[in-house]
């Protein structure tokens, strides 16, 4: 599997998924393959004091398959701990989608001591 740059979550609008794979809690990575040929990896490259994995999943992740994404969009929380433990640093990342069968959001959680990074990477990469 060949990465590329980063690219905005908001490429996957337009687009038909025929599949998503690692949607499910406690994962570090989900995988993207659309009918156009393109696919996308959502993941963190773990480094020394940081974690950042699939908190929660709401909705249905069949809803987003076999029709075009209407809505992709991203945004960040650094309000609300998570109630587990507390972290020095952490931040949460949802990533919505919506077709016309309805919506799905993931929501991930970065922690870390505060030095490391705590967000998701989104990238194409080539198959292969």
């Amino acid at each position: 599997m060949g990465y590329n740059d980063r690219v905005k979550f908001s490429e996957l609008r337009g687009l038909t998924l025929l599949s998503i794979e690692g949607a499910e809690q406690g994962s570090d990575r989900v995988i993207f393959k659309t009918r156009q040929g393109l696919n996308f990896i959502m993941y963190h490259s773990q480094d020394c004091c940081e974690s950042v994995s699939l908190d929660e999943i709401h909705g249905d992740i069949q809803d987003l398959i076999g029709t075009p994404i209407l809505l992709a969009e991203e945004s960040t929380s650094e309000e609300h701990p998570p109630e587990e433990y507390t972290p020095e640093s952490f931040t949460w990342t949802f990533y919505r989608l919506v077709t016309i069968l309805g919506s799905v959001q993931l929501k991930w959680l970065g922690t870390s001591n505060g030095y490391y990074s705590e967000r998701v990477d989104f990238e194409r990469y080539i198959d292969g």
